[in-house]
């Protein structure tokens, strides 16, 4: 047991040893050591801000899906792809699966209405003008009084339209921020004044909460409308999309209230057992999917090219490593010949060179937290840096030092002590 601890002993004061010497031999050449530290400095920055860009974009994309489609909200329609359909796929899918159209929203309706809110849901881009003043490629959204629960829109000023409205056709309005600012310029509210779409004058009665912009679509350019008052104006059209969301105590979740709509629908479309619906449905959470997808492979792609940094980085280390051997030579040798063994010198060099990709990774990952802030601050993004990121590139920079280090690590272990005597 003595004889255990004195071993143990004697290894902690080998190592402790062997970081002196490296350390000593770090501050002997600052301006060389720097310079060795910047390319893992580099290299380690790139990773905290790229996996902090990806992280930002994910956040960003998960707040503008719950501000364009509604937290718990689902919709029902003949086509609702989240990505690009091909020109087949759109043809397969008009072909296969049914319109909805008012006669199967209220069937929709009848059946499980109690328990799910529904709203039909159309858009058409078109101007809206006040006077002399005029807000172009508004979307012109077309629903039920319902939509205002469903999505989650919140009026700032004024109301949202009621069932009754909807019902008698009012030509009512319900604006976004942008089109108050155009036509309403200053503090004035706009509530009960005239704004025209399509020639047909409307009456402000809301105005809804500002939303900003997502996936680069201005979401406050838009004005609600009655469904009703959408069809005189368009026409009633080949079908709409139809939103739907838990009735608040009935008990479903956003899935249950789904399953249950679809079961409806594929009885009304005559969709057999075993079939694939003849229809549609998105949810935020499929949204969310294809988004974490796309950033999936954005970021398979992005991080082990910025990962290559490191390893530049590596590259620099075990070159100034075998520099450093090379002039030390001498210095080797004298160890070696008054009882150095080969662990003594392995860990001499290969803690010198951890010890640079290992500050250097900390430097880094400082400097990637800071340059990420000031970004975000800058330019006004949502920027953020995750554990898993910081722990990778601290991993990546470690092992960098370990494999960088080890070859002139063991080119000095392997002297001969006296041709390294004779060394100049």
């Amino acid at each position: 047991m003595a004889h255990s601890n004195s071993g143990v002993i004697r290894s902690w004061n080998n190592f402790l040893n062997a970081f002196r010497l490296a350390m000593d031999s770090i501050r002997a050449q600052k301006l060389r050591s720097f310079l060795t530290l910047l390319g893992v400095i580099i290299g380690v920055a790139s990773v905290i801000m790229v996996g902090a860009a990806i992280e930002g974009l994910s956040v960003y994309a998960e707040q503008s899906t719950a501000k364009a489609f509604g937290s718990e909200s689902f919709l029902v329609a003949q086509i609702a792809a989240t990505g690009r359909l091909s020109r087949r796929e759109y043809f397969d899918k008009i072909k296969r699966n049914k319109p909805i159209r008012t006669d199967d929203a209220r069937f929709v309706e009848a059946l499980v209405g109690d328990r799910v809110l529904f709203s039909p849901y159309r858009q058409h881009i078109s101007d809206v003008k006040r006077e002399n003043m005029i807000c172009e490629d508004s979307s012109i959204l077309g629903s039920a009084a319902a939509m205002a629960d469903i999505r989650d829109i919140g009026v700032v000023d004024g109301r949202f339209f009621t069932d009754q409205e909807d019902h008698s056709r009012a030509f009512v309005a319900v604006i976004g921020d942008t089109v108050r600012t155009t036509l309403f310029p200053g503090d004035a509210s706009p509530l009960n004044r005239p704004v025209r779409i399509e020639g047909i004058e409307f009456t402000v009665i809301g105005v809804q909460e500002r939303l900003g912009s997502a996936f680069g679509r201005d979401l406050d350019n838009s004005v609600y409308i009655p469904a009703s008052a959408f069809n005189r104006m368009y026409g009633p059209g080949n079908g709409f999309a139809l939103f739907g969301r838990p009735r608040p105590g009935s008990g479903l979740d956003l899935e249950g209230a789904l399953d249950e709509t679809r079961v409806v629908l594929r009885t009304r479309f005559h969709a057999r057992p075993g079939e694939p619906d003849n229809f549609d449905t998105l949810t935020p959470d499929a949204i969310r999917g294809f988004i974490d997808q796309i950033l999936g492979m954005i970021a398979a792609v992005v991080v082990p090219v910025t990962c290559i940094s490191l390893v530049v980085g590596g590259i620099v280390i075990m070159n100034i490593m075998l520099v450093s051997v090379t002039e030390r030579t001498r210095e080797i040798g004298i160890r070696k010949a008054v009882g150095a063994r080969h662990g003594d010198i392995m860990t001499q060099i290969l803690i010198e060179a951890v010890v640079l990709a290992s500050v250097g990774g900390a430097i880094g990952v400082a400097t990637g937290a800071v340059v990420t802030a000031a970004l975000g601050k800058v330019f006004e993004l949502s920027l953020h840096i995750t554990a898993g990121y910081v722990a990778l590139s601290l991993a990546v920079s470690s092992v960098t030092g370990v494999v960088s280090g080890w070859y002139p690590a063991s080119r000095a272990a392997k002297l001969d002590p006296v041709v390294a005597l004779r060394a100049e």
